[in-house]
């Protein structure tokens, strides 16, 4: 008990500027906050679902374009992969797209009350101009 009493006495906890609230609180210092370092424009945009690729099913209307998704999905009750198909009103600003072509969906704000993607063309694998094994002629030498 006596080494407890003497402890507490060399504490001193009257000598703290804390006890009783005898230091004002302006005269306390504040606490150093760390610098933001995220820049909330410097954030990459997620980019999940927003490009599809379908074939065009009707072009009559002007500047749009319904456009054929194809894909793969679990049959809910019988879990095979079955292929689901859905339409999409595509925004085509030059009528550039026919019946049969296939195109790039992309997602944009609302262009009106159906059309929200915007058809773009699709880039064929041999359009960066290297010819592929089978076009280029064997030479015999």
């Amino acid at each position: 008990m006596a080494s407890l009493a003497s402890s507490l006495q060399s504490l001193k906890l009257s000598s703290s500027p804390f006890t009783h609230g005898s230091t004002p609180l302006s005269s306390l210092s504040k606490p150093i906050s760390l610098p933001n370092t995220k820049k909330p424009g410097l954030v990459p945009a997620i980019r999940a679902m927003k490009t599809m690729q379908g074939r065009v099913v009707c072009a009559t209307s002007d500047k749009t374009v319904a456009v054929e998704v194809t894909r793969l999905a679990p049959h809910p009750k019988y879990k095979r992969r079955v292929r689901m198909k859905k339409k999409y009103q595509a925004h085509d600003p030059e009528n550039e797209f026919k019946v049969g072509d296939v195109v790039r969906l992309e997602k944009s704000r609302p262009i009106s009350k159906t059309k929200s993607f915007i058809a773009l063309p699709v880039l064929k694998r041999n359009d960066l101009g290297i010819p592929m094994e089978s076009q280029q002629r064997m030479v015999v030498y």
